[in-house]
């Protein structure tokens, strides 16, 4: 099979110079020193950001704090927090271009994508609004006639908010939305490889009218920065997306003021494809799953548990798309698939993919890296003949790696969807709805696509179940997961008196 790829075009541009953002000031590194950032895809500088200390972090918890403590977002209504967002949505969409192309230059994903990312990101802002002025609590009026009870909820405090590399700016911005809607100060803690368009966001954010203190940025290694967040005794929450090791540190590095902890992590997705279904529209959504960000993504579908009779066909099937796609220069508007975010990355995939060789599995496609003369783009890989202890089955790749399973039954599908220590999504293609919901109710995952892959909006909430994360972010739930839950007992009437006068 030859696949098609793109040449790779060095773009004419200037590294730019960010610096961070603390307590509504852009300032630089405690000690000066700064991280280089070139991108994946043509191996050129295209950003210089701060690389912060702990020292960094304390001075922007200090500024959350305060924010927080003075009532100067939390203390206004969900109608001035609204109007805030709506504004940051507006200039987002106006920045639209300018947050894309630095997205692109740091990750290496198509600039289509990048540009999909930040439109979709404005509409969360402006879901969110409305989740400001929707958020409320409850009463209880059936506790006799000398008693009333209320629950509010009020913001938490302090949050910390780690990203990753993969999706910089659209899962700060399935977090950052609704953490001020619920009247919460931040501090995030982007990636080293990619934080430009976070520090991008906190320039929205003021423009917006956000008042200084209450979004604050702080760039640099995450065994400092972060760290320094998950351990401070003055943040309330750490919410953290990235890999399911780097969770259990952050859990543990929390434990010191038993605070809050929101996790999405890890996955290992299946796409479980019965024979019922189009195989076409399925063996597409496949391929999507799979080469979606270069498979650099926590919800691709990089387990195919498809039904045995048709599997040979089905893999056949998805082989034949592959050959179809278009990968290379993530700025050129026809390229589908990008570059690997980094060295690192590159080389573990392929270690995995070699592992895979080793182990047994028959290779069907790729398993290779492109020879390139810039930057570093890995073939779509496909397995089939992989037992289901083999790593290739059970190890999140980060890549565009597809491991084939097959299933006799509906009940050996489920069994073999949920065979790994994840569950953060999967996606059912069937056009029998009695079997898609059968299905949907035996995934242990915290979302599930029917008839598609990787889609929706912030309307439904987003989270995994088992080693995948804890909590959920986005949706009516999303807000609520910044807040804590107040009761109250108020007593009507005179006091039925306990000490005899």
């Amino acid at each position: 099979m030859t696949l098609h790829f793109r040449d790779i075009v060095a773009p004419a541009v200037d590294a730019r110079r960010f610096r961070m953002f603390i307590d509504g000031a852009w300032v630089n590194a405690s000690d000066g020193a700064v991280n280089e950032r070139r991108s994946p895809a043509h191996d050129v500088p295209v950003t210089l950001v701060p690389r912060g200390t702990a020292a960094d972090a304390d001075r922007a918890v200090a500024a959350a704090r305060a924010a927080f403590d003075d009532g100067r977002w939390s203390g206004l209504s969900g109608e001035a927090r609204a109007r805030v967002l709506l504004d940051a949505a507006r200039i987002v969409r106006e920045r639209l271009e300018e947050i894309a192309l630095v997205e692109t230059l740091e990750t290496g994903k198509p600039i289509t994508q990048s540009r999909g990312e930040v439109g979709g990101a404005a509409g969360i802002f402006e879901y969110a609004a409305g989740q400001a002025r929707a958020l409320h609590g409850d009463s209880f009026n059936n506790l006799g006639d000398e008693m009333l009870g209320l629950v509010t909820r009020e913001p938490i405090g302090v949050v910390g908010v780690i990203t990753p590399w993969n999706f910089p700016f659209f899962i700060l911005c399935e977090r950052v939305p609704f953490i001020l809607a619920a009247g919460c100060t931040v501090v995030v803690k982007p990636s080293e490889l990619t934080s430009a368009s976070t520090l991008l966001l906190a320039d929205v954010l003021a423009a917006a009218g956000l008042p200084a203190g209450v979004f604050n940025v702080v760039t640099g290694p995450g065994a400092v920065v972060g760290r320094r967040l998950a351990e401070h005794d003055d943040v309330d929450m750490i919410s953290f997306t990235g890999s399911t090791d780097v969770g259990r540190g952050t859990l543990a590095a929390s434990a010191g003021n038993m605070k809050k902890v929101g996790l999405e992590l890890g996955g290992k997705n299946p796409q479980v494809v019965f024979a019922d279904a189009d195989l076409d529209a399925a063996a597409d959504g496949v391929v999507f799953g799979l080469v979606f960000n270069a498979g650099q993504c926590c919800v691709s579908g990089s387990r195919l548990v498809v039904e045995r009779s048709i599997a040979d066909a089905f893999a056949a099937r998805v082989v034949e798309k592959i050959g179809r796609l278009r990968i290379g220069d993530p700025l050129d508007e026809a390229t589908q698939v990008g570059a690997i975010v980094d060295e690192r990355q590159h080389t573990r995939i392929l270690a995995l993919i070699d592992e895979g060789k080793r182990d047994g599995a028959r290779l069907l496609c790729g398993g290779e890296a492109f020879e390139t003369s810039r930057g570093r783009f890995i073939q779509p890989t496909v397995f089939a003949g992989a037992d289901r202890g083999m790593s290739i089955a059970q190890e999140e790749i980060f890549g565009p790696v597809l491991t084939i399973l097959p299933f006799d039954g509906l009940a050996d599908a489920i069994r073999i969807a949920n065979d790994t220590c994840f569950g953060l999504a999967g996606s059912i293609w069937t056009s029998d709805l009695n079997k898609a919901l059968k299905t949907m109710r035996g995934l242990k995952a915290g979302r599930v696509w029917i008839n598609c892959t990787i889609a929706g909006g912030p309307e439904l909430p987003i989270g995994g179940f088992k080693q995948s994360g804890t909590g959920r972010e986005t949706g009516a739930y999303g807000v609520e997961e910044y807040t804590e839950i107040k009761s109250t007992h108020i007593a009507l009437g005179e006091r039925t008196r306990w000490v005899a006068p």
